[in-house]
């Protein structure tokens, strides 16, 4: 076998000197992501639209899965509307024209009503919107 004038190393044990070396850093690279937690990229959030008048929310009823992020999108074409969720601790107020984003990842199962939260006229006691978290 030849000789390496620079540090006098044969060239086959050289080669397979970095070899090892590869295989190494490799392993490394992949147990520093197994330690780190390596995870997915996060969930694009399912987006609802939901349109909104007097005296309704149109889907009146949406059903979501636990721990799935969601976007609400809320639209409406007449008056200021709100939408409120005491359970959940989630609440919105959009305008005529300018739609309103509700985004939240539901963490409980179970059937979830939520009301208007501006008043809107005689009709705004019954405006609900109910929400089916399932597993």
């Amino acid at each position: 076998m030849k000789t390496n004038f620079l540090n006098g190393l044969k060239v086959g044990k050289m080669k397979s000197g970095i070899l090892v070396k590869g295989i190494f850093i490799a392993c490394l690279a992949i147990g520093s992501l197994i330690l780190a937690g390596f995870s997915p990229a996060p969930e694009t959030p399912r987006r609802i639209d939901v349109s909104v008048k007097k005296f309704a929310y149109a889907p009146a009823e949406i059903t979501l899965k636990k721990g799935e992020p969601v976007v609400l999108v809320l639209t409406t074409e007449d008056v200021t509307h709100g939408l409120k969720f005491k359970e959940l601790n989630l609440s919105t107020k959009f305008e005529k024209g300018k739609p309103s984003k509700l985004a939240f990842t539901p963490d409980k199962v179970g059937d979830f009503v939520g009301h208007c939260s501006v008043f809107c006229g005689s009709g705004h006691g019954s405006m609900t919107l109910t929400l089916h978290v399932t597993e």
